[in-house]
């Protein structure tokens, strides 16, 4: 339970790296598409694997896995529940908050992804260096 609570909060103070300039300041429709599986921004040799988001309720929603480079890999799954806020013609997820099935491990995370025309794009993690 402490690895998943541990490894949660890397992926959250990670994402903290993917932010970009504050909201409005940049187009979010210029940003790389959000892919489904990616290597942690939290380290630790974790992939992020699943990361599906739908819009509903006023909310960007997704589980999620966590998955170790350890043999054999360890597992971790997850849910994300985002703030869905209007912006640019399309949807900016934000202010997001985790929790785990397993540990009931929880927290949040400043990663940001935005909603326009059917396509989901994350904050690149360019941004932040």
């Amino acid at each position: 339970m402490r690895a998943l609570t541990m490894t949660m909060a890397a992926l959250a103070l990670g994402a903290a790296a993917a932010q970009g300039p504050a909201q409005g300041s940049e187009r979010y429709d210029a940003w790389p598409v959000l892919k489904s599986t990616f290597p942690s921004t939290g380290g630790g040799g974790y992939t992020i694997k699943g990361y599906d988001p739908v819009i509903a309720g006023g909310k960007c929603i997704t589980t999620f896995m966590a998955v170790s480079s350890d043999t054999p890999p360890e597992v971790y799954a997850n849910v994300a529940e985002f703030d869905a806020v209007p912006a640019q013609g399309g949807t900016l997820c934000t202010n997001g908050k985790w929790k785990a099935f397993g540990d009931g491990g929880s927290g949040t995370t400043p990663f940001k992804f935005f909603f326009k025309d059917g396509v989901f794009r994350a904050a690149p993690v360019e941004a932040a260096k």
